[in-house]
């Protein structure tokens, strides 16, 4: 019966993909002492289908097709993935290019190549070849991009299942260390710095770039915030709000940035609680009278942007007060509320509060289009260009001396073009942002499809590979330990000892690092703010794209 079941699946790899999804999935959302292995399930699931259904005994023209495929499968996954997320954190990475985000991607350099070097080290001492020595790397470092770029550099000097296997099976058995040394790490440094995250954390305002929620309250202009503008509050204090209408001598009106506030204003200002309870106390004092419920004049709606034409272009360009007498105070992309400013650029997606005349609604509404259906159509041309681009990109050689030919493949191709692409936000009439509920979609599939894909195609080498030589298993283990608690261990001595990072920051920072969200959210559970996901986001990209390049650098280096 069971025999029976695997033959089956062999013939069908189509629904032996999906059947490996069904049953890795599930298990990722699995948490123990809240950690979970995410995707990566999926991938042992693959593993474990794959060493049962590619059986020695198989037709030969059987597993050849399994292979072609499965290859095609994980190919076009990865390269979804990566991509999506180029797009996704391009605001991020070249957001980074400051001295303190320098600083914080010097860290993850000086992590990665130190521990690339410790791994060389392994591989001599302990005798395994270069293509395990990438694959612990991956592993280590939880990396899957990385790992898609080792087994493309393999496949293009063998064609080898058992060769092509290694990689595959020295990062997973690495990749669990990799999960929970950078974890425990979390609890282990609080105690050894002796740090009040909290504490910490309440002097970082200037970090948050979005806030779980928003209010909105009544300020009544005095003495003291007579003759004070816009230009005042951004450059003498810290807070981040919107001042949205006012009203004065009884008339309601827009606050143009321009605009002199007089004493007797009152003004509808919004933004976290404690910035529009400083603002109160710069510019007089909260009213008894609540501004913000009146709806006599100005009226707010909810507006989903759909309309190309206001994506991609700062806010002080479309000119809302003056040209559609209406003002975004606030917006809200995938869970996070965003205070809008003259710099905000929309992106495809967002959800917009907008105040406006009360007659002016269906037209602030067509505006921004807030349509579904336009939405839709307007993203599949631009995906596909762009993703075409980085396809094209990854194969162009890029030659390292020595006879070394680099390429960044079908992971760092559409990486990179979605980096660029996400910076540029649109081109010409060309919109290249993707919507956020999209584009976190679009990536989950593709992590799925590679990581089911490349677990069934190595399931066959892993089965050999340990029955054969079972002590592969604890030397890597043992290695990956070893390299993730060096790597951690540089990393909050560099970043935190030396540059002076908080500690908070640096959760995210050392999770960036693993490129592993499930470290990630551990951090933010701990730390219980969002200033991990900050660190998370700077380094993420480059810790990406640098894994990519020493991993198959490894494969020369360690051999």
């Amino acid at each position: 019966m069971f025999g029976g079941v695997l033959q089956f699946f062999a013939h069908n790899p189509l629904l032996l993909l999906f059947a490996v999804v069904a049953f890795g999935y599930p298990i990722s959302k699995i948490r123990i002492a809240g950690a979970s292995f995410g995707i990566a399930s999926v991938l042992f699931a693959g593993i474990a289908l794959g060493a049962l259904v590619v059986a020695p005994d198989l037709d030969p023209v059987i597993k050849r097709d399994i292979s072609k495929e499965m290859k095609l499968v994980y190919e076009l996954g990865l390269a979804i993935f990566v991509y999506a997320m180029g797009l996704s954190i391009a605001h991020s990475f070249w957001a980074a290019f400051t001295r303190e985000g320098l600083k914080k991607n010097l860290t993850v350099a000086i992590v990665m190549i130190s521990s690339t070097a410790l791994i060389v080290l392994l591989a001599k001492l302990m005798k395994f070849d270069s293509r395990y020595a990438a694959g612990l790397l991956t592993g280590s470092f939880t990396n899957m991009p990385a790992l898609a770029g080792v087994i493309e550099a393999v496949k293009r000097t063998t064609n080898d299942a058992m060769v092509i296997a290694q990689p595959t099976v020295a990062s997973a058995i690495a990749y669990p260390i990799g999960v929970l040394v950078p974890m425990l790490s979390i609890p282990f440094t609080r105690r050894l710095f002796k740090i009040d995250l909290q504490k910490e954390a309440s002097g970082l305002k200037s970090y948050a770039s979005g806030y779980s929620q928003l209010t909105a309250i009544t300020v009544e202009v005095t003495e003291k915030g007579a003759g004070k503008t816009h230009v005042n509050i951004r450059r003498e204090t810290p807070f981040k709000v919107v001042i949205n209408r006012l009203r004065r001598n009884g008339q309601f009106i827009l606050s143009p940035l321009d605009l002199v506030f007089e004493k007797g204003d009152l003004l509808v200002a919004v933004g976290p609680p404690e910035d529009v309870q400083g603002l109160a106390e710069y510019l007089g004092r909260e009213s008894e009278v609540a501004l913000q419920d009146d709806i006599s004049v100005y009226d707010s709606t909810r507006i989903f942007v759909s309309k190309q034409r206001v994506i991609g272009r700062p806010l002080r360009e479309l000119q809302l007060p003056e040209k559609h007498n209406c003002m975004i105070t606030r917006l809200r992309r995938g869970d996070v509320w965003f205070v809008p400013n003259a710099d905000t650029m929309l992106e495809l997606g967002d959800r917009l509060r907008v105040a406006a005349l009360k007659e002016n609604i269906t037209a602030t509404e067509e505006l921004f289009g807030d349509s579904y259906r336009e939405l839709s159509e307007a993203s599949f041309l631009t995906f596909a260009m762009g993703l075409a681009a980085g396809l094209a990109l990854g194969q162009v050689p890029i030659p390292l001396g020595h006879g070394i030919i680099f390429k960044l493949g079908f992971a760092g191709g559409p990486l990179v073009v979605g980096l660029i692409l996400g910076r540029f936000h649109r081109m010409g009439r060309f919109i290249w942002n993707i919507p956020y509920s999209a584009n976190h979609t679009v990536r989950q599939l593709g992590l799925v499809l590679f990581a089911a894909g490349i677990g069934v195609i190595s399931g066959e080498g892993f089965r050999k590979i340990l029955s054969e030589n079972l002590a592969w298993l604890p030397i890597f283990l043992g290695s990956a330990l070893i390299v993730s608690v060096f790597a951690d261990s540089v990393a909050y001595l560099v970043g935190h000892k030396v540059f002076r990072i908080p500690l908070n920051l640096m959760y995210g920072i050392v999770a960036g690092t693993h490129t592993q969200p499930v470290v990630l959210g551990y951090a933010s559970q701990q730390t219980k703010n969002e200033l991990p996901n900050v660190g998370f986001a700077t380094v993420y990209p480059f810790a990406t794209i640098l894994k990519i390049v020493l991993a198959q650098a490894l494969l020369v280096l360690a051999s």
